[in-house]
C-alpha cells in the first residue's frame, strides 16, 4: 500500500530573496534535514524543489520562514505537492535569468514587523502613521494602474515624495530603496473622519481616537482599507452584531473577526502550527479556525450572533499599518465584513461607500488614496494537513499557474457564481481576484471591469474565450457577444482540469467533480460527477443517481424541496400519505404540497439532477436540520458540524450499478431507506451525517476500482467539506489509489476560469 512516505514539494518564495544569503540558508537547512531537490533565483524570487518525506518538507516549510537571513522577506510563499521525480541530492543551481522582468504583478503584502515597529516608536517620523511600507510590504495589486511597476503608474503617483522619502527612495543601501508605495506624514496620504454627509469631523491620528471611540459605543464603522471597505463593529457586542446583521440582510451568514493578537486568537480557537503560519503570514488571510470549547463555555469575547451555530470562525490578524493603528487603540476583536451590500462587489471609493453604506455605517474612516480594484479578503483553511484556498483574493491574487505548454493567448469568463476570470500569457494563467455572484448589475460591472483592467495591465488581448456551457449565465453570454470564437466548457469538466493544473497532472486521470448545479451534457443538472479524462477530452463514466427537483432553482434555498424529489423517487405518490411521518413533508403547507405533487406527477418544473449538493439539501431536511437557507451551502455546512466521531468508521450502504455503454450510477437508495429507518427509530442526526458523509466516500472507492484507475482528483464545492475530503484521502490511499486535491486554488467555482483555460489549450483552434 502506498503510504505517501516520500513527497515532492515546490516552493515559490517571492519578495527581498535575492542578494540577502537566501539560498544558502535554504541549502543548509535542507541538508540538515537530509532532503533531495535544488534551489535557484529566478526573475520572479526564488524557486525549490525539495523531496523527502512529508514530515521533512513540512519541518522545512515551517522552519525556513523562522530561520530566513535576517536582511530577507518573504513576500508571497506558494507551496504545491507533487508527485516525486527521484532527486538524489540537494544542489544550488544556476540562476535562471529568462522570462518578464517586470511582467508579475504581486499581490497586496501584509505590513512587515519592520514597518509595524516603526509606527509604533514614538521617535520615528513615521510614528501613527498608517500608510508606512518598504519593498517588503505594502499595496501592490491594488494600487498598480500599468505596468512596469513604478510609482508614476500607480495611484500613488497623486503624492510627491518629500526630500527625506525621495532620499530613502534613491538608496540601495535603504530598504525603501524603489519602494513605490513610500510616503510618510509629510507627503503622503492621510485619513479623514466622516460624517453620514461626507463632512470631515477629524484628520490624521484623530481619526483613529474617534473611530475607535465609535466602536466601543456599539456603532459600526465603514473603513476604507487596502482593497476597499470593511464594515466593522465591536464583535462582544451582539447587540451591534445584529443591528449590522439587519442593515446588511444577512441574516445568519458568518461574519469574519479580526483579532488584536495572536494570543487573542489563542483564546478564541484553537490553533494548530500550520495555522498559525497561515494568520501570521504576508498574504494575512482569513483562516477558518476551531473555536476553543472552553472559550464557548463563558470565556469568549465573540458574540454569539458572528456566526450562529458554527464551531468555526474566520479570524484574521491585522494587516495593514491603519489595523494595526485600530486594533491596537481598541484591544478587542472586531467584526470585519466586506463593505458591500447583498451579492454586490466591494466599494473602494469613498464617495460610493456614502450612497451604498449610508444606510448601514454610522460613521465612515476614509483616506486618499485612490483604490485601483477592489480585492477582497482572501479566506483559507488547513484541511488533509495543507492550506486550502477558499476565496483568492488579497495575498494571492493575481499569481499566476503555470501551464506545461504554452498556448495562444485566451480569456475565460468563470461561472456564475464565486465568479473568477482568469487570462493565459504564453505558459502562465493570470486567475483574477474575487468577483463574486453575477447576480446584480454592480456585479456585473465588476465583472466587466476586471476583464478590462486584466487584458490591459497584461497588454494581452484574446484570440479566444472560454466559457460555461450554461447558455444562461451572464458570463456566458458575454463571451458570445465578444465576437472571438468561443470555446464552450462543461462546467465539472473545469473542476477537475483546475485540480489537475495545479498539482501539474496528465491525462488519464479519474476525476470525481460533486458540487450543487452544472449544466450537463445530457441536458440535466449534473453535479456528482466520475469523469475519465483522457487526452482528447473527457467521459462521462459514472454519477449519482439522478431525482428530480420540484421548483428546480427554488430548491437550490429550500431543502425541502431536494428532499421531496429524492424520496418521490423511492416512494412515488405514496409519499404524501405520510406526511406526518417526514418532516419535509411538514414544512410545506397542503396547498403547496398540491402543488408539487402535481409538477412531480406531471414532471413540470422538475429538472433532474445528479447533484451531491442537493443530496445534502435533501439528508438535511430529513433529519430536521434545515428546510430552507440563508446562504449558499448552509444546510451542508450544518450537516458536516453534526458530525459524531464516534460513528466514524460505519456507513450506509451505496450501489454500483452498471450498464454496457452507458456510465455507471451510484444509486443512493439503500443509503436513503437507512437515513429513513434510522429517523424513525430516534438515532441521532450526528450518527446519520457521518454513516451519510462514509457512504459518499464509499461511492468514490466503487468507482475507481470499477475504473482501475490509480489516481484520482477531487473537484467541486462539495469538498470544501473538511471531513469528506479527508475522509476520501485516507481511503483512497488505503486502497492503493493516489488522491489529488486543491490548494492554491478553490474547489469551488473560484477556480472553474482556471479549468476552462485548461480546457481551450486541450482543445485544437
Amino acid at each position: 500500500m502506498w503510504d505517501g512516505t516520500l513527497t515532492r514539494a515546490r516552493l515559490t518564495i517571492r519578495g527581498a530573496v535575492q542578494g540577502v544569503g537566501f539560498r544558502p540558508g535554504v541549502f543548509r537547512l535542507a541538508k540538515e534535514l537530509g532532503l533531495a531537490g535544488w534551489v535557484n533565483n529566478s526573475c520572479e524570487g526564488v524557486f525549490v524543489e525539495l523531496e523527502g518525506s512529508h514530515l521533512q518538507v513540512q519541518t522545512f516549510i515551517l522552519r525556513i520562514e523562522k530561520e530566513k537571513p535576517p536582511c530577507s522577506f518573504i513576500q508571497s510563499f506558494e507551496t504545491s505537492w507533487l508527485d516525486p521525480v527521484g532527486y538524489r541530492d540537494f544542489v544550488i543551481r544556476q540562476s535562471d535569468p529568462s522570462g518578464p522582468k517586470t511582467a508579475l504583478v504581486l499581490p497586496d503584502i501584509a505590513i512587515c514587523p519592520e514597518c509595524a515597529r516603526e509606527i509604533f516608536d514614538p521617535n520615528n517620523r513615521r510614528y501613527l502613521y498608517p500608510f508606512t511600507n518598504c519593498t517588503n510590504c505594502g499595496p501592490r495589486f491594488s494600487i498598480i494602474e500599468a505596468l512596469p511597476y513604478d510609482r508614476s503608474q500607480t495611484s500613488m503617483h497623486r503624492f510627491t515624495m518629500c526630500d527625506q522619502c525621495r532620499a530613502e527612495y534613491e538608496d540601495p543601501l535603504d530598504r525603501r530603496f524603489h519602494a513605490q508605495p513610500n510616503a510618510c506624514p509629510i507627503c503622503g496620504p492621510h485619513l479623514e473622519l466622516w460624517d453620514l454627509k461626507g463632512q470631515a469631523l477629524t484628520r490624521h491620528h484623530n481619526v483613529i481616537v474617534d473611530a475607535t471611540r465609535g466602536i466601543e459605543h456599539g456603532l459600526i464603522v465603514a473603513v476604507k482599507g487596502l482593497g476597499g471597505f470593511h464594515l466593522m463593529v465591536d464583535a462582544r457586542n451582539d447587540e451591534a452584531i445584529v443591528r449590522l446583521r439587519k442593515l446588511k440582510c444577512r441574516e445568519e451568514k458568518p461574519f469574519a473577526v479580526m483579532c488584536p493578537s495572536l494570543e487573542a486568537v489563542l483564546t478564541e480557537c484553537i490553533v494548530s502550527e500550520l495555522e498559525q503560519r497561515l494568520l501570521c503570514s504576508a498574504e494575512a488571510p482569513i483562516v477558518l479556525l476551531r473555536r476553543n470549547p472552553s472559550a464557548a463555555n463563558g470565556r469568549s469575547n465573540i458574540g454569539p450572533s458572528i456566526a450562529p451555530r458554527n464551531p468555526y470562525l474566520g479570524v484574521m490578524l491585522p494587516y495593514t499599518p491603519l489595523h494595526h493603528l485600530l486594533l491596537r487603540q481598541l484591544r478587542f476583536p472586531v467584526v470585519a465584513t466586506s463593505g458591500n451590500l447583498a451579492d454586490e462587489p466591494i466599494c473602494t471609493d469613498e464617495h460610493e461607500a456614502l450612497d451604498l453604506l449610508g444606510g448601514i455605517a454610522d460613521l465612515f474612516l476614509v483616506h486618499n488614496r485612490p483604490i485601483v480594484r477592489h480585492v477582497d479578503d482572501s479566506v483559507v483553511q488547513v484541511a488533509a494537513g495543507r492550506e486550502m484556498v477558499l476565496r483568492r483574493a488579497r495575498g494571492y491574487a493575481p499569481l499566476p499557474v503555470a501551464l506545461k505548454n504554452s498556448s495562444e493567448p485566451t480569456l475565460a469568463v468563470g461561472g456564475h457564481i464565486k465568479n473568477t476570470v482568469a487570462l493565459s500569457v504564453g505558459r502562465q494563467v493570470f486567475i483574477s481576484q474575487h468577483i463574486g455572484d453575477l447576480e446584480s448589475a454592480p456585479a456585473l460591472t465588476a465583472f466587466h471591469r476586471v476583464i478590462k483592467d486584466f487584458e490591459g495591465l497584461y497588454e494581452a488581448p484574446p484570440a479566444r474565450i472560454a466559457a460555461d456551457l450554461h447558455p444562461d449565465y451572464l458570463s456566458t453570454k458575454y463571451a458570445q457577444q465578444r465576437g472571438l470564437t468561443v470555446v464552450n466548457v462543461q462546467h465539472h469538466y473545469a473542476h477537475v482540469l483546475s485540480c489537475m493544473a495545479e498539482n501539474e497532472l496528465d491525462a488519464p486521470i479519474l476525476g470525481v467533480s460533486w458540487d450543487g448545479t452544472g449544466y450537463g451534457l445530457d441536458g440535466t443538472i449534473w453535479g456528482g460527477e466520475f469523469l475519465k479524462i483522457n487526452n482528447g477530452g473527457f467521459e462521462r463514466v459514472a454519477h449519482f443517481r439522478s431525482f428530480p427537483l420540484p421548483g428546480g432553482n427554488a430548491a437550490v434555498r429550500e431543502p425541502r424541496r431536494s428532499a421531496v424529489g429524492l424520496l418521490y423517487e423511492i416512494l412515488g405518490d405514496r409519499l404524501f400519505s405520510m406526511r406526518s411521518e417526514l418532516l419535509p413533508l411538514q414544512a410545506f403547507t397542503e396547498p403547496e404540497l398540491l402543488t408539487i405533487r402535481a409538477m412531480l406527477k406531471q414532471r413540470v418544473n422538475c429538472p433532474r439532477t445528479s447533484s451531491v449538493g442537493r443530496l445534502f439539501d435533501a439528508v438535511a431536511a430529513i433529519v430536521g436540520l434545515r428546510q430552507r437557507t440563508g446562504f449558499e451551502g448552509q444546510a451542508a455546512m450544518e450537516l458536516e458540524f453534526m458530525l459524531d466521531p464516534v460513528e466514524a468508521e460505519n456507513a450506509y450502504g451505496v450501489q454500483l450499478n452498471s450498464t454496457p455503454g452507458f456510465p455507471a450510477e451510484a444509486d443512493w437508495h439503500s443509503m436513503v431507506e437507512g437515513i429513513l429507518a434510522d429517523v424513525k427509530s430516534g438515532c441521532p442526526g450526528g450518527q446519520i451525517s457521518t454513516r451519510f458523509h462514509n457512504a459518499l466516500v464509499e461511492a468514490i472507492i466503487l468507482v475507481a476500482q470499477h475504473e482501475e484507475e490509480e489516481r484520482v482528483v477531487l473537484s467541486g464545492g462539495c469538498f470544501q467539506n473538511r471531513f469528506l475530503l479527508e475522509r476520501a484521502v485516507r481511503r483512497l490511499r488505503e486502497e492503493d489509489i493516489r488522491p489529488y486535491w486543491h490548494q492554491r486554488i478553490p474547489p469551488n467555482d473560484g477556480g472553474i476560469s482556471l479549468g476552462q483555460i485548461v480546457a481551450a489549450a486541450r482543445t485544437k483552434a
